[in-house]
């Protein structure tokens, strides 16, 4: 058995606009309805949300059940123990929440390595390997594995390039909620400020040859991005979708 390929990581080494949705609601259920809908990847998020480790593992088998759709997990933190968790789940996309600098970045890719290149520890017979099944696995996984870093405050804007550039790193995220926090508009993402330092991010990604990428609710502001170049575009979450239209439902009947 060969080692599955990476579409999300693929699509972005060609160029090719990747759009996509987030699930913060905990369990399968919803990753999977949202992978029926066609999206080009699907963030499992356990940062801001209630899913637990063991969690992941379901939603993962559910999303891939819709091979054009490609999972991309989120971590709670950059912490190694996590990261080597959800590889040998199978989860071949990973999101690292609030790299500051290119020594976190760095051990990002450490822990998503195998010796003599990194620290993830071996497991021969995990998810990832097909349950031992991939020949030469620990070999090779680092092949299809795909690492996007977020930059989400101004501090961490400003070492943007040395950041992006890291051997291993293959896109960054730009985070709009703690960038505007970080640059004293909390929780006002259409701050003119927060929107230049957004698109000067996005701009620096482009002449630099690096994916970059955003999840914002504002659908003229994600297309305005896709001309400055972005890579991959999450549309909306699960969560904020339920409560705007249940609330335009009931509100028709009050």
């Amino acid at each position: 058995m060969d080692l599955p390929k990476n579409r999300f990581k693929a699509a972005l080494k060609e160029g090719r606009h990747q759009l996509g949705f987030w699930n913060t609601i905990a369990g399968p259920i919803v990753p999977e309805a949202l992978a029926t809908l066609g999206f080009d990847w699907i963030v499992v998020d356990t940062e801001h949300t209630t899913t637990e480790a063991f969690q992941v593992h379901a939603s993962l088998q559910a999303i891939a059940a819709y091979p054009e759709t490609s999972a991309v997990v989120r971590p709670v933190s950059n912490d190694a123990a996590y990261i080597k968790r959800y590889l040998d789940m199978g989860a071949q996309t990973l999101m690292i929440p609030y790299v500051q600098t290119a020594e976190e970045a760095r051990a990002a890719v450490t822990a998503m390595r195998y010796p003599p290149h990194g620290i993830r520890g071996m497991a021969g017979g995990s998810r990832a390997s097909r349950f031992g099944l991939v020949k030469d696995y620990l070999k090779r996984a680092e092949e299809e594995l795909c690492l996007i870093v977020q930059v989400e405050t101004i501090d961490a804007l400003g070492r943007l390039e040395e950041i992006a550039t890291v051997d291993g790193v293959d896109a960054v995220f730009i985070g709009p909620a703690d960038l505007s926090g970080s640059m004293g508009h909390p929780g006002n993402q259409a701050h003119p400020d927060v929107v230049a330092a957004i698109e000067d991010a996005f701009r620096r990604l482009d002449k630099i040859g690096v994916p970059s990428g955003i999840l914002t609710l504002n659908e003229d502001f994600a297309k305005h991005l896709g001309t400055l170049g972005a890579g991959f575009t999450a549309i909306g979450t699960d969560i904020s979708s339920l409560m705007r239209e249940v609330s335009a439902l009931k509100a028709r009947f009050d």
